[in-house]
């Protein structure tokens, strides 16, 4: 397939990049040249440079934004709502078969202000029950901060135009990836996501066939004491995590 990337050069995308090089034919939307695949330097805010990007493509992942509280509204605003706006734009109105979407476990991560949760993250596991509910994507948002917040709005944003285009839509809920691609800390032993497992998330998400035209799933490690569920993934796209904390 030929696959559009948005933060082609970011910690994720350098992931990605490898892999999928292997299967298909990349092309970068990026504020820097990525090296060895067609780039398209630009900002999220020029349309017509995202218009001439998405041209051609058969999917789009949209990788690109400010990720994390610290940032200002306004970089949260031009980056994560207008510019996810406008990549979906630019998308629908060409036709794009699917575009998947890096959300992100901050929709949901507003719960571990509460217990059982907050004794997870806090790594009071003695205080803990020997099982706890766990947090599907059929529950409601409860965004961590503004930057949760900016993608439920993306997820809300991928439902309205997957209702009035023809183009498919994933939201990918991605755990804690880091550099290190090791768990550290101990809100990591619930949250963390390896890179290996964020690039199958990505990678099944692309050529899955979808029963829904959009639909969300969490891509998590296997952690031993995660409270988000992974069995939405494994039933749509066979996303069976390889790590775990």
């Amino acid at each position: 397939m030929k696959i559009l990337v948005t933060g082609l050069s970011g910690l994720i995308g350098a992931a990605l990049h490898t892999t999928l090089a292997k299967d298909h034919e990349l092309t970068a939307f990026n504020r820097s040249n990525v090296a060895g695949v067609s780039t398209v330097q630009a900002d999220l805010q020029d349309i017509e440079a995202l218009h001439r990007a998405v041209r051609g493509q058969d999917v789009v992942i949209h990788l690109a934004a400010k990720a994390g509280e610290n940032y200002s509204w306004e970089e949260l605003r031009d980056t994560n709502i207008e510019g996810t706006r406008n990549v979906f734009a630019a998308s629908t109105q060409a036709g794009i078969g699917r575009v998947v979407f890096a959300s992100s476990g901050a929709t949901v991560a507003g719960c571990e202000h509460e217990e059982p949760y907050k004794a997870l993250v806090e790594g009071r596991y003695d205080e803990a029950p020997k099982q706890w509910p766990m947090i599907t994507v059929d529950m409601p948002t409860r965004p961590n901060g503004i930057y949760g917040a900016t993608k439920v709005w993306g997820e809300a944003l991928a439902h309205h135009f997957a209702d009035t285009t023809t183009t498919e839509f994933v939201n990918v809920r991605i755990g804690y990836v880091n550099a290190e691609d090791q768990p550290q800390g101990s809100r990591a032993q619930s949250v963390w996501c390896s890179q290996r497992d964020v690039v199958q998330a990505f990678k099944r998400s692309t050529a899955a066939d979808l029963s829904e035209r959009c639909t969300t799933f969490f891509a998590n490690s296997n952690n031993r004491y995660g409270y988000r569920d992974l069995s939405h993934g494994e039933r749509l796209f066979g996303y069976v995590a390889q790590d775990g904390a």
